[in-house]
Order: C-alpha cells, then structure tokens, then sequence
C-alpha cells in the first residue's frame, strides 16, 4: 500500500520558519523524484519544489528560491522542505508527490497534505 504522509505544518508568524516532511512507504522510493506542490483556497495547485530521486538537481518556484529548500534521505524514505523567512502568500495546504516508473509505466503519487498558516 503507497503512502505518503507530510508532516511539520502550522501556524508561524511572518519571518519564521518550519520544515515539512514526508514519510513514504510501498514504492522503491529511491528511485522516485520527490517534490512539494501548494494549494491556496481559490488558487491552483503549483509547483514549489522539486528533486531527483538521488539528490543531485532541484528546482524551484522563483517565488521561494532563496527561501526553500528541498531535501531526501533515501535511507529514511523522507523527504523534507525546510522553509524560511516565511511570507503571508506561503499559506497553503502543502502536498507531497512522488514520481516514477516501474514495469514500463509511470506512477504519480500524492500524499494528503499538511496545512501552513503565515499570520501575524
């Protein structure tokens, strides 16, 4: 059974930081480019970090370069975003997505997701 479980979400002030993570299980995670998506009430979902299944190239969405940073331990099967200088616009249900192939095919992944409030 494919999981994908964030945690480290809440609610921080303007300037403060969290790091998320993502416990997975049932897929070779190793294998599989990891990144974090966010939603916004009202908005679609986009893209705000990704990274190879080994760790070598990540990418950002421009808005958060600087600020995030994505990483894995594939000993651990985790994937964490450490967040910082947190802005009111980074709220949003924060989402884990895992993509591969295996046996030919590609498979896409998506945990449930871990809200993160910026408010004064």
């Amino acid at each position: 059974q494919v999981q994908l479980v964030e945690s480290g979400g809440g609610l921080v002030q303007p300037g403060g930081s969290l790091r998320l993570s993502c416990a997975a299980s049932g897929f070779p995670f190793s294998r599989y480019a990891m990144s974090w998506y966010r939603q916004a009430p009202g908005k679609e979902r986009e893209l705000v970090a990704a990274i190879t299944s080994i760790g070598g190239i990540t990418n950002y969405l421009d808005s958060v370069k600087g600020r995030f940073t994505i990483s894995r331990d594939n000993s651990k099967n985790t994937v964490y975003l450490q967040m910082n200088s947190l802005k009111p616009e980074d709220t949003a249900v924060y989402y884990c997505n895992a993509v591969g192939r295996d046996y030919g095919r590609e498979y896409d992944y998506w945990g449930q997701g871990t809200q993160v409030t910026v408010s004064s």
